[in-house]
């Protein structure tokens, strides 16, 4: 289908949807329509109440998505919602990101924050931001940086698992208060500081400093910190 150019939104209003090359919204728009489009620039605030397709999303200001959203390639340095399931391949969030369905893709690395309802499934997961994730966080490889607060997740399985404390170069000085919690953490090699969790089950299983385990289940080697504890371990 051709493309209709480009959508600029300076103003406020309603704008049809289709086909276009690139939209850029710097004023307060709401894009009633299916949307199909190169790059989707968000300056402004903005609303899209059906699936937005793209390759490019830029998030500067507020973006609201009714419903579903595809994109190649997304940053996020201001807020953007998705109301309903959200396939975002490459994506770099250095604000904050909230996705009421799953959030699917290839790589991800968070600096700012997320919070999902359902799933999250990507091949790397990056972190040394903040996630709230109300389902099963999944991938080959996740690394978490623990800085500040409290990150979360039901369940975390994947290949290799390193979660370690957050260094502050601000205040090195300074207690590390960053945490991370699980009912599950199941995968291949697993390393945890900071982390409270009913169950961990893996091949190679770390456990580092700061950490209270129920449940170990490992095949292959476990290793624990004296600042931890582990109520039962078993090997099998």
């Amino acid at each position: 289908m051709e493309k209709n150019g480009n959508l600029a939104i300076n103003g406020t209003g309603s704008y049809p949807g289709g086909h276009y090359n690139k939209i850029s919204i710097r004023g307060e728009g709401t894009i009633i329509n299916e949307v199909e489009c190169s790059a989707f620039h968000v300056y402004g605030t903005s609303e899209a109440m059906k699936h937005v397709k793209t390759g490019f999303i830029k998030i500067f200001g507020e973006a609201e998505f009714k419903d579903k959203v595809e994109s190649d390639e997304t940053l996020v340095m201001g807020t953007m919602a998705v109301r309903n399931r959200a396939y975002l391949k490459k994506m770099k969030i250095m604000g904050l990101l909230e996705t009421d369905g799953p959030l699917t893709g290839e790589t991800a690395i968070i600096k700012g924050s997320i919070a999902v309802k359902g799933n999250v499934e990507y091949e790397t997961f990056d972190s040394s931001g903040g996630f709230e994730i109300r389902g099963l966080l999944t991938a080959e490889n996740i690394k978490v940086a623990l800085g500040f607060g409290q990150s979360s997740a039901e369940e975390i399985g994947g290949g290799k698992i390193i979660v370690k404390r957050k260094k502050n170069t601000l205040f090195p000085f300074g207690k590390e208060t960053g945490t991370l919690s699980a009912k599950l953490i199941e995968g291949d090699q697993i390393y945890l500081e900071n982390t409270t969790a009913e169950i961990v089950r893996g091949n190679m299983v770390n456990i580092g400093p700061g950490c209270q385990i129920g449940l170990v289940e490992y095949v292959n080697e476990l290793s624990l910190h004296p600042s931890s504890t582990i109520k039962t371990k078993t090997k099998g």
